[in-house]
């Protein structure tokens, strides 16, 4: 029975067992006969002294152990021997300078590389294992840096480890799912020394960030780049989304007006149209500032000098300068406000004959309204005490957020009403059925990895006017052969993004790190499963993941889904 409790416990003489105040004590003793000394491998009989260990161990049903086991210490009869005498250790049971048995070092060290510090503390708490958060970050830290195997298919993708400041590269054996390394930074450099000390890859999937590009042609200039089909849907997405907006006025539905509200609508926007009039000075105060920005350049002053003289900051003066179209930052500064929600009723209001601004205040405020002051109220109102009479309430506009998302979903996921008000939209705008057209004939060719197809696709897009395309697709153009192997191979980034939510969930809860813990890159068997735990600590920083053998995780954006992805 003895051997089936503490197995470990089997190269041993055990002389007794108790309890004593809810501890298991186990008093045993070592086995006599010669051991070789571990530095010549001589065996020695005589022993020098005998001296207890306590060492604790694992619990036995619910209750802590501790072994105290008697060891010997024996001289070495070799003349020319450095040491005279040695402590000899159990095999399986005793460590050197160790006072946990080798069973409670593994279980210790499973909670470290599954928990860390405080949640590991926690849970070794339950397990009737005294360890501190310390110590459990101290053993993660005395693990040693494995040696992972050249990969054949590798995936790079950056993490923030503070967004906008601090940043690291996480590098992903695509085949296996396992991290390979953890580098600071996401610069050419480190990226491109790490692929050249890592030769034998074939396959680098990638983002179409130019630094990783530039790293993978230099550090590894034989391996096929593959540039990942959802970086390449973002993409797209987002040119869609610029190209929403600058059709702004088509997701305005017409509007049946009384005819004083057809004379509002005649008059100048400025003195009665409430939308436009509330926000007119930033309209003003944009247009003013893209003339000026413009005028400065034509005069050959530069970027930083421009900013120094209209007192605004050097990237807003890039924005500017780099901004054709004026139409694009209008609809910028055109900002919805808390207002907008409860205009149609405050119109309602005002055609049943209610005008007093304050009344309405209180109104609208009783539904949920919360602003403290009138003042809102008043300059919406304003516009309309023309004694024009009523108007009709405004139908609601649709955000350009709401189109795109509309334009890149599968269109077998759109709701009735969705399809409908999408399909309104359209009729009012051909350019819009074109870049909706455009849309499908992309996401047929990444579901059915028709790389071959995409110099036609880029011909079509450029032949109609639309710009904020015509720039994706001379994106695409200039990563051609990267894109191409992306929308051909089945090889993805799916396996890197995973890696990165996990890092990016972990990053707040592990905020409370000592500041001198160094990066550490750990890549560890965990369990049956044989999960990884990626570790870095950076600074003030230290974050885990426990990442297991089989992921296609991927973060996704508001306008697209995995489900939508592929059609």
């Amino acid at each position: 029975m003895l051997g089936i409790v503490f197995p470990h416990l089997e190269t041993v003489r055990v002389e007794r067992v108790w309890v004593e105040d809810g501890v298991v004590r186990v008093k045993a003793r070592t086995l006599d006969g010669a051991l070789p000394y571990p530095s010549c491998g001589v065996s020695s009989y005589r022993v020098h002294s005998r001296y207890r260990r306590h060492l604790a161990d694992a619990a036995v049903g619910g209750h802590p152990v501790v072994v105290d086991l008697l060891v010997r210490r024996l001289f070495c009869d070799v003349a020319d021997c450095a040491r005279r005498t040695f402590a000899e250790q159990v095999e399986g049971l005793t460590i050197r300078y160790g006072r946990r048995t080798v069973v409670l070092v593994a279980l210790v060290r499973a909670i470290a590389l599954a928990l860390a510090g405080r949640a590991g503390a926690r849970l070794a708490a339950v397990l009737h294992i005294v360890v501190s958060r310390v110590t459990l970050l101290n053993v993660l830290m005395a693990l040693p840096d494995p040696i992972p195997p050249a990969p054949r298919v590798l995936g790079m993708d950056d993490f923030a480890t503070r967004r906008g400041r601090r940043y690291g590269t996480v590098l992903v054996d695509v085949e296996s799912h396992a991290v390979l390394d953890l580098l600071p930074g996401r610069e050419k450099a480190p990226v491109a020394a790490w692929l050249a000390g890592h030769p034998g890859i074939e396959v680098i999937c990638r983002d179409r960030a130019g630094a990783y590009a530039e790293a993978a042609r230099s550090g590894a200039p034989d391996a096929l780049q593959v540039a990942d089909r959802w970086h390449l849907w973002d993409n797209l997405a987002t040119a869609v989304d610029r190209t929403v907006i600058t059709h702004r006025p088509c997701l305005q539905t017409p509007d049946v007006l009384t005819p004083s509200a057809r004379r509002m609508a005649a008059s100048p926007p400025s003195t009665l149209n409430p939308d436009t009039g509330a926000e007119k000075w930033l309209v003003t105060r944009t247009r003013e500032r893209h003339n000026a920005v413009h005028r400065l350049l034509a005069r050959g002053w530069t970027i930083s000098a421009i900013a120094r003289e209209l007192g605004i900051a050097r990237h807003t003066a890039e924005r500017y300068a780099h901004c054709q179209n004026l139409d694009g930052l209008i609809e910028g500064a055109l900002r919805t406000t808390r207002l907008d929600d409860y205009k149609p009723y405050l119109i309602r209001r005002w055609n049943e004959g209610c005008t007093d601004a304050a009344r309405l205040f209180r109104e609208i405020q009783t539904l949920g309204y919360p602003g403290r002051t009138p003042q809102a109220v008043r300059r919406y109102l304003r516009p309309l005490r023309t004694g024009l009479g009523s108007i009709r309430s405004p139908a609601p506009v649709l955000k350009p957020q709401q189109v795109t998302n509309w334009i890149m979903w599968n269109p077998q996921h759109l709701r009735g009403d969705e399809e409908r008000q999408l399909g309104e939209v359209l009729s009012r705008c051909p350019e819009l059925t074109a870049v909706r057209n455009h849309v499908h004939a992309f996401a047929r060719m990444v579901c059915d990895l028709g790389g071959h197809r995409l110099p036609a696709w880029t011909d079509a897009v450029h032949a109609d006017d639309l710009p904020a395309l015509h720039a994706f697709a001379d994106g695409l153009r200039r990563d051609h052969h990267a894109v191409t192997a992306g929308l051909t191979l089945p090889w993805s980034s799916g396996p890197v993004e995973g890696h990165v939510n996990r890092i990016i969930l972990w990053n707040p809860r592990c905020q409370v790190a000592p500041r001198s813990l160094p990066l550490r890159n750990i890549c560890w068997p965990v369990g049956p499963r044989a999960g990884r735990l990626s570790c870095c600590g950076h600074g003030d920083l230290w974050f885990q993941a426990i990442l297991p053998d089989r992921d296609r995780g991927g973060s996704a954006s508001s306008r697209i889904t995995s489900g939508d992805a592929c059609w």
